[in-house]
């Protein structure tokens, strides 16, 4: 006897990210306590160098960027000697301590995003969500996320994963909590290109958000307030970079997945036909293997 699971032939779940796709437009609470804990230490880090490793594990996030060269020149040059990892574990601790002091200002959801998740509760659609931060920070946004109305079914932080993005592990828990499979049936949504290598990595479709993620890096009155080229430009540029790095779909905002949602289904609904017409022609025809691949790459789908 198959499963519901296996017979529904559409979209089951979406895992959403947290900070720049679903809350904290623009991505901007971790960014400004990155910049100054490296302040503090005479180090000035741009907001572009450091939202380049955005939706790592935090601790992971301050590793890499004590790899960039401009960054590891300037330490060496302040202190003798190359960064180590008791450097990051001291930097790491900084870091949570300034961070839980700003965090509850930065869990109001993106605009749209109430709506959305209405509409995919509305078609029977699970929400899990995963997230850089850790179980004890995602523990305060998420207190205040859902003072707005957000609330989803699942929360995985990257502290309770053996590696957290872009490994699939916080996917595959989501999937566990949330009871779906295959991992097909499931869109992983988010702002950074870590978050698309996840969802690459776990089997899942993957959804890049423009405005109001990291990939963009803008609060939405400097959207609102920008050239219209300009803002088109850099919009192009990251979408570019999403599609790059392999997501499957890059929406403008996170109003807009809907529709992608409804473009996967009559994917996930093709390949299904195919695969029945594919079986039946195997049976009357007897067609080898070979043939069936070659089917199967003629249509466009996951």
């Amino acid at each position: 006897m198959e499963s519901t699971n296996e017979l529904n032939g559409k979209v089951q779940a979406v895992i959403f990210d947290w900070a720049g796709t679903t809350v904290d437009y623009g991505c901007f609470a971790p960014v400004q306590v990155f910049v100054e804990v490296f302040s503090i230490r005479g180090i000035d880090i741009t907001h572009e160098e450091a939202r380049k490793p955005m939706g790592l594990l935090k601790i992971d996030h301050i590793r890499e960027l004590l790899k960039m060269t401009r960054i590891s020149n300037l330490w060496v040059t302040a202190f003798g000697k190359e960064p180590n990892e008791k450097d990051v574990n001291a930097l790491y601790r900084d870091f949570e301590d300034l961070l839980f002091k700003v965090l509850q200002n930065y869990a109001k959801p993106v605009p749209g995003l109430i709506e959305l998740v209405s509409g995919l509760r509305q078609r029977g659609i699970k929400i899990g969500s995963t997230t850089g931060y850790t179980r004890e920070m995602i523990d305060v946004v998420s207190g205040e996320a859902k003072k707005w109305g957000y609330q989803p079914d699942s929360i995985v932080a990257s502290s309770e994963v053996p590696t957290g993005r872009p490994a699939p592990w916080m996917c595959f828990q989501t999937a566990i909590n949330l009871q779906v499979y295959p991992l097909s049936k499931i869109v992983k949504v988010g702002d950074t290109i870590s978050d698309i290598k996840e969802g690459i990595h776990a089997g899942m479709w993957t959804v890049g958000v423009l405005k109001g993620g990291s990939e963009i890096g803008l609060s939405e009155q400097e959207i609102n307030e920008m050239d219209p080229y300009e803002l088109k430009k850099r919009m192009k540029n990251a979408e570019n970079r999403f599609l790059n790095a392999g997501a499957d779909f890059v929406i403008d905002e996170i109003g807009n997945l809907l529709e992608i949602i409804d473009r996967i289904n009559y994917r996930l609904t093709e390949k299904k036909k195919l695969l029945s017409g594919a079986k039946t022609d195997i049976l009357i025809k007897k067609c080898d293997i070979t043939t069936l691949i070659c089917m199967c790459k003629d249509i466009n789908f996951k």
